[in-house]
């Protein structure tokens, strides 16, 4: 059923030789309390019949999110529990047909008792500070928050912790993770880290940031001024930048805190990306390693990374980029009015990243609306752009609500999945329900070219030997691996 999934030039590939796209969603248990034997569980509420119902609204790939507390609760001690639960998450998804790619989670670092965020356990919290509680959104510690930076500089500098360093300990739990897991048929991939944050660089970022941002604000017309100064003290900084919806007002707000930003990605991200991707490969050559952006190019600051290379010059042949990005809107009460030019803003930097490193690219995280409106500008506008990319994605994030919400009506629409040739061209025309793909096709792949339709199509305009077939609901389309330029064009 499942192919082994790398990498060729900008696209993922199969074992059969055709191009691969995935369409998904993400799910992280993010809760680390013990239970009342000690023991840290991964509290699945993803049943069979939840599996089954993405697989029905289009989905062919999870996101599937741990936590370093939850594997490694004690220093040097695997929680085969944990992980165990985990692996039933897998096999779950594997009966449905759905890919996995693993994502070592954090937010604000860890835990830190609060449960605000979520990530390392308490002895890997390298501070003596108190962790900020949020007031307004959960992010603030990455703002404000000295155990956030404390951790994160430990972490970075690889300080040392009973005798090895803390990053060094962070990669045997990767090595350990991918033995226990990495066997299933299902695990496409690896992210190592999500959303890694500068440490206390970051805190000065913000800074510039915010700086950037009142000076801008005080730049337009009295009219459109947002705030007065005497407001400028709390989170209606970032409601007030949410709403300047001009690109160039945008670009002078995060622009100037790129220098520091690019220092992280070259000086310090990258080391570990090396470490992480080696410990990796001592493990398991199959597999995708992905690699983010970091926290704060979620905002459309240039991502700077180098290519991570291992030690002794090897470098890594089925490597992706996993990028995020999310409006300023996010987590505010105005969250389902992202801004399309703002959107657009971040994920074109993306898309400049990717063609400079030659990568695919698998969205990880974007979106974040909540259930319940009518309209997603943003929302339509990004699927469609990233099908005009050729991207994957795994939206953030799952519930059976946002299942079956409108949500999802836009994110289940007609996309190929395995295409059997090279230079795809392809995307969904709302207005008239239609799909069209196009490519040059290889004669040569072992498999044929597969278009999943969420309904049975009206009119299908395809190569002679196509065929329709119904998989639980949902149809596919089937052409078979044929040469010259290929055209396709389906009506639902």
């Amino acid at each position: 059923m499942f192919q082994q999934i790398g990498t060729r030039d900008t696209v993922f590939a199969d074992d059969l030789g055709r191009a691969r796209v995935f369409n998904g969603v993400n799910y992280v248990f993010k809760g680390e309390a013990p239970d009342e034997d000690g023991v840290v569980h991964y509290h699945n509420p993803l049943t069979a019949e939840n599996l089954r119902h993405l697989k029905q609204r289009g989905v062919n790939i999870l996101r599937l999110g741990m936590t370093w507390a939850g594997i490694e609760p004690e220093m040097g001690k695997y929680n085969d529990v944990y992980l165990g639960e985990v692996r039933q998450v897998i096999d779950a998804a594997a009966k449905e047909g759905i890919y996995v790619y693993l994502d070592w989670h954090q937010d604000l670092y860890s835990g830190f008792g609060l449960g605000v965020g979520d990530g390392a356990p308490a002895w890997a919290c390298m501070t003596k500070k108190k962790m900020h509680k949020p007031r307004f959104i959960w992010a603030e510690g990455y703002f404000f928050g000295g155990a956030v930076f404390d951790s994160f500089d430990a972490f970075w500098e690889n300080r040392e912790l009973a005798g090895r360093g803390v990053q060094d300990r962070f990669c045997d739990m990767l090595a350990y993770t991918v033995r226990f897991l990495g066997g299933a048929e299902n695990v496409m991939g690896y992210d190592v880290l999500n959303e890694p944050y500068p440490g206390s660089e970051g805190g000065k970022i913000f800074r510039t940031i915010v700086k950037s941002g009142v000076k801008a604000a005080l730049k337009l017309p009295t009219k459109e001024k947002i705030l007065r100064l005497k407001q400028l003290k709390n989170k209606q900084i970032m409601d007030a930048l949410s709403v300047a919806d001009d690109p160039d007002f945008y670009r002078s707000v995060v622009g100037p805190a790129e220098k520091r930003l690019t220092k992280f990605d070259i000086g310090v991200y990258y080391d570990f990306l090396c470490r992480a991707g080696a410990a990796i490969r001592g493990v398991t050559d199959k597999g995708v390693l992905f690699f983010e952006n970091s926290y704060y190019s979620n905002t459309g600051i240039p991502c700077r990374v180098p290519r991570p290379v291992y030690p002794g010059g090897k470098g890594e042949k089925n490597l992706a980029f996993a990028p995020h990005g999310y409006d300023l809107t996010v987590d505010t009460p105005l969250t389902n009015t992202a801004s399309t030019h703002r959107v657009d803003f971040i994920f074109d930097e993306h898309r400049r990243k990717q063609l400079r490193m030659g990568l695919p690219v698998l969205v990880g995280e974007w979106g974040g609306m909540v259930a319940g409106g009518d309209e997603y500008p943003a929302l339509e506008h990004l699927i469609a752009k990233f099908d005009s990319n050729g991207w994957s994605q795994t939206y953030w994030h799952y519930s059976r609500e946002i299942a079956d919400s409108k949500i999802f009506d836009i994110l289940n629409r007609p996309h190929p999945r395995a295409v059997a040739g090279s230079e795809l061209n392809y995307g969904f025309d709302r207005g008239t329900n239609t799909f069209t793909l196009t490519y040059e096709g290889d004669p040569a792949a072992k498999g044929p070219t597969e278009v999943y339709l969420p309904k049975k199509p009206e009119k299908v305009t395809a190569p002679e030997g196509y065929a329709v077939t119904e998989d639980d609901g949902t149809f596919l389309l089937t052409v078979p691996a044929l040469p010259g330029k290929i055209e396709i064009e389906v009506v639902v």
